[in-house]
């Protein structure tokens, strides 16, 4: 394998402004094969999203406290985490999201998500690890360090944001349950709840959506399960009550709403790389040099703002992941 020297320090070298590439974006394919759909899906089963006239900041504010919450945000700001840019604008962040168990539509999620119930939650850890558990997402908050990082997300549909987490080590999590020296991979996976969520009516679909890491990946500083944005709990479109945060790979790895995770020998079966292995591969790692199938990766576009900025390998992290692939 060719080993790729990645500059050190977390700054993007600005350059020209890069006129967008034409091309089809995945919302075609995806209502190729049923997603378009999910609206009239929803009629049908008696599922209405009545009017709502609130100003658009509180309607996205879709997320309770609960005592845990209260104790958890706003958490210590980790200083290791810096960004090279201007954080995305919150109501953006909450306005345009990929989240297809609920819509294709990147700017109706927040609304279509509105029968979602992220609370109570449970949280199951299973596989082979010592201490497996079945808990309540509060209790899990309450046992992990929290705390705050600024950080980049880049999508696989080229575009990008700036945003602070808040949550806690993934590997917080596997000292806890203390895996089998087999373990090779952890995999995650979100709900299943076809009332509240339309897309899950598509049985054409692989759901619930899947997700997984190599442990190399899951024990990587980087790698964060989020429980908040912006010094608050998740809202729903956000991924609440708990995701996975990886900001040197495409977004589509930073699986929602978790109700599992899985320690496992076996390479795992995830959504997408099923789906469509040939568009997405399992480590799907930012890399502006591969291009994906119908669209180039050399820019992404800054949600909110349209400003055009060259991709950088492992979104800017390389010096911290860069390893775990030489």
């Amino acid at each position: 394998m060719v080993n790729i020297m990645i500059p050190p320090g977390w700054r993007i070298p600005e350059r020209d402004a890069t006129p967008e590439s034409v091309y089809v974006n995945r919302r075609t394919l995806l209502k190729l094969m049923g997603f378009g759909g999910m609206a009239l899906a929803g009629a049908a089963a008696g599922c209405e999203f009545e009017r709502d006239d609130r100003p658009l900041a509180e309607k996205l504010k879709t997320y309770t406290l609960s005592e845990a919450d209260k104790r958890a945000y706003p958490a210590r700001r980790n200083p290791a985490f810096a960004l090279d840019r201007a954080m995305t604008d919150e109501l953006v962040a909450a306005h345009y999201n990929n989240f297809y168990e609920f819509s294709d539509d990147k700017d109706d999620v927040w609304r279509k998500a509105a029968l979602f119930q992220p609370r109570p939650w449970e949280v199951e850890v299973t596989g082979l690890v010592t201490r497996p558990f079945r808990m309540d997402v509060d209790q899990l908050i309450l046992k992990m360090p929290m705390e705050e990082r600024l950080c980049r997300h880049r999508c696989v549909e080229a575009w990008a944001m700036a945003v602070p987490w808040t949550g806690f080590p993934m590997k917080a999590l596997i000292e806890y349950v203390e895996p089998r020296p087999s373990v090779r991979f952890v995999a995650m996976t979100s709900f299943l709840r076809p009332v509240e969520a339309p897309g899950h009516r598509n049985e054409d679909l692989p759901w619930p959506y899947t997700e997984a890491l190599t442990m190399a990946e899951a024990l990587n500083p980087l790698t964060l399960l989020a429980t908040g944005i912006y010094g608050h709990p998740l809202p729903k479109q956000h991924g609440a009550p708990l995701r996975l945060v990886t900001p040197w790979k495409y977004g589509y790895k930073s699986v929602k709403s978790i109700v599992r995770i899985d320690f496992t020998a076996g390479q795992p079966f995830t959504f997408w790389n099923t789906l469509l292995p040939d568009e997405y591969d399992f480590t799907a790692n930012v890399n502006p040099t591969v291009p994906h199938p119908r669209w180039s990766q050399r820019t992404e576009k800054m949600i909110g703002t349209g400003e055009r900025r060259d991709t950088v390998l492992y979104n800017g992290y390389g010096d911290h992941v860069a390893g775990l692939y030489s």
